[in-house]
């Protein structure tokens, strides 16, 4: 039996793996959960899957949650020191890692110091601080295994091939709901349109990230960390149909891609049983039905977020924090409709331009340029 600890239990891809060990009860179990404020569905959560630890970020909840849970034989913790108690439970085998935000840092580091494999669904950990982690899980022996599905894919079709044998990783892109779209165009765009994603069912945060490319921006900082990739070696494809999850262009030539229908729980059960491959219900691509896959190229002048995420990888550093943390604000004020959907990258842009990059920056540099990027976005009073 193997047991999984996740951090984000009450968000998208949180309840996707709780899916994932419903359906394998017999061979994974939980161990711990951790979310933000949920308190309803935490509740729910643990009296189902019965972990033995729980976590709230927010003290209140976690109060309200012990009350709630005072019948069951679950430790209930909040805060950092909760998420780190639960990334570091001696009987977890591994961590998955799905909290929203830059607070996944510290508990995936200490999971690696603790020897557990991590499942990777926070952007946040490799994009601001994969110098520290990739060498960290190397040193302890840890597998670090994605769940987002473009950097599953890329990993499944890596699986196998000598080390040195990659030319160039094609990270494909749906293209969002906005897809040929001009910056005028898109100067109308509500919160709702924005919302309606194509072809995938995500939190609210990443469909927007979707849709201005900012996303795609993430996942090529990601890959360059997750599999010793210059940027130069990652190309965007843009592939509307998200069959092709992504592929690897060999040194010979050959191309492996890896395919299948838009379903997050296929990269997640690889993640909690690799190496192993387990069957999974669910649709399957007919190629008949799908008659044809199509590609383009992504459009940096019109969907800047891209090109920003690529400036900010290449200068390294401190402002690939910047660059998240900016974004994470802005959409959240796009959200909340105190600015358009145009604004949000040019809040980004000012940030970067801003800020003074710092170095191969540790862990308490990589928080104060996050604080850096909120302070900038907080100066321009639209709070």
């Amino acid at each position: 039996m193997k047991k999984i600890a996740i951090l984000g239990s009450t968000g998208s891809i949180g309840t996707q793996t709780l899916d994932v060990i419903r359906a394998n009860g017999g061979e994974l179990s939980v161990q711990s959960l951790a979310a933000g404020r949920s308190v309803a569905k935490m509740e729910e959560q643990i009296r189902e899957f019965r972990p033995k630890l729980a976590c709230m970020w927010d003290e209140k909840a976690a109060n309200e949650l012990r009350t709630k849970v005072a019948d069951l034989d679950v430790k209930v913790t909040s805060g950092m020191e909760g998420l780190m108690e639960c990334a570091t439970d001696p009987e977890c085998d591994v961590v998955l890692t799905a909290v929203v935000g830059m607070i996944g840092i510290r508990p995936t580091i200490a999971a690696i110091e603790a020897g557990k494999d991590v499942a990777l669904a926070n952007k946040e950990t490799l994009v601001t601080a994969g110098h520290v982690i990739m060498p960290l899980a190397r040193e302890k022996g840890v597998k670090i295994l994605p769940v987002d599905s473009e950097h599953s894919a890329i990993f499944q079709s890596l699986h196998g091939e000598p080390k040195g044998r990659m030319e160039k990783i094609l990270l494909t892109a749906s293209g969002g709901p906005f897809r040929g779209w001009t910056r005028d165009k898109m100067a109308g765009i509500r919160v709702e349109d924005a919302l309606k994603h194509p072809n995938w069912s995500m939190g609210h945060k990443i469909t927007i990230d979707s849709s201005t490319m900012v996303n795609k921006g993430l996942e090529v900082m990601e890959a360059k960390w997750l599999f010793d990739a210059d940027l130069d070696q990652i190309q965007v494809v843009v592939h509307p149909q998200s069959v092709i999850h992504s592929m690897v262009q060999f040194v010979d030539g050959a191309i492996i891609a890896q395919l299948g229908t838009p379903d997050m729980k296929l990269p997640i059960q690889y993640a909690l049983f690799y190496p192993d491959r387990r069957p999974m219900a669910g649709k399957r691509v007919d190629f008949f039905e799908l008659g044809s896959l199509t590609f383009e190229k992504p459009d940096p002048e019109n969907f800047e977020g891209l090109a920003l995420a690529y400036q900010a990888a290449r200068a390294g550093g401190s402002l690939p924090t910047v660059f998240n943390a900016a974004n994470e604000k802005a959409v959240a004020l796009f959200l909340d409709r105190k600015i358009g959907y145009l604004k949000i990258t040019e809040l980004i842009r000012g940030a970067m331009e801003a800020h003074q990059i710092v170095k191969n920056p540790g862990v308490d540099e990589i928080l104060e340029a996050e604080a850096f990027a909120y302070d900038f976005i907080a100066s321009k009073g639209f709070e």
